[in-house]
């Protein structure tokens, strides 16, 4: 099949995420402008540089057309915290999606630990693997469609990284350890298991 998005697909649910897959998930802690601590799992994330190391997230509007909390706590205080969501803390993760009011402490909600991050404002997830400290560098703002605003990109510094010992193996980083979930299409998940090695040509 072929079809343009603007005119739409014709099939029961958009295939575009999960075309775009697997995806890694960002678990994303920032602190509201009265100081209530917000967690919330986004998947269009990534790094997109490491040098110095920089990540992206992009969130969308919420039903009501307001940007969601994360959003507006990066804007306002310029800092957040990305955790890497192991396999084991799927349902927490999955627990801190869904759209709370406004100044609810999701990490109260799904029952997790909150650990002072060591140079930003925001908690991290005691826990978790994976915490990277940020900074907000730019944000870009994207056109909606259909009288819905659009995506609202932020690009971040990392200014801070914790490793949870356990997961390096000969200072290694080792996934398997703590197996990354990462988001498909629809309402799917996967979780990398598996790792190979290749060597690139030599020219």
């Amino acid at each position: 099949m072929f079809y343009e998005p603007k005119d739409g697909h014709g099939l029961p649910h958009d295939p575009f995420k999960a075309i775009v897959a697997p995806r890694p998930i960002a678990w994303v802690s920032s602190l509201s402008t009265e100081g209530v601590a917000n967690l919330a799992p986004y998947s269009f994330f990534n790094a997109v540089a490491d040098a110095p190391p920089m990540l992206m997230i992009s969130s969308s509007p919420v039903p009501s057309n307001e940007d969601k909390d994360t959003l507006t706590n990066i804007l306002n205080s310029g800092e957040f915290v990305v955790h890497i969501v192991p396999h084991a803390m799927r349902d927490a993760m999955n627990a801190t999606s869904g759209s709370y009011p406004h100044n609810d402490d999701e990490f109260k909600r799904a029952g997790l630990e909150k650990a002072p991050s060591s140079i930003v404002a925001p908690p991290r997830i005691a826990d978790a693997p994976i915490a990277m400290e940020c900074r907000h560098h730019i944000d870009v703002g994207f056109p909606g469609q259909n009288g819905v605003r659009g995506y609202h990109v932020i690009f971040g510094e990392v200014v801070g990284i914790h490793i949870a010992d356990e997961v390096l193996v000969d200072g290694i980083l080792d996934v398997t350890k703590y197996k990354p979930l990462a988001r498909l299409g629809y309402k799917d998940y996967s979780t990398v298991r598996d790792v190979f090695s290749l060597d690139r040509p030599k020219v």
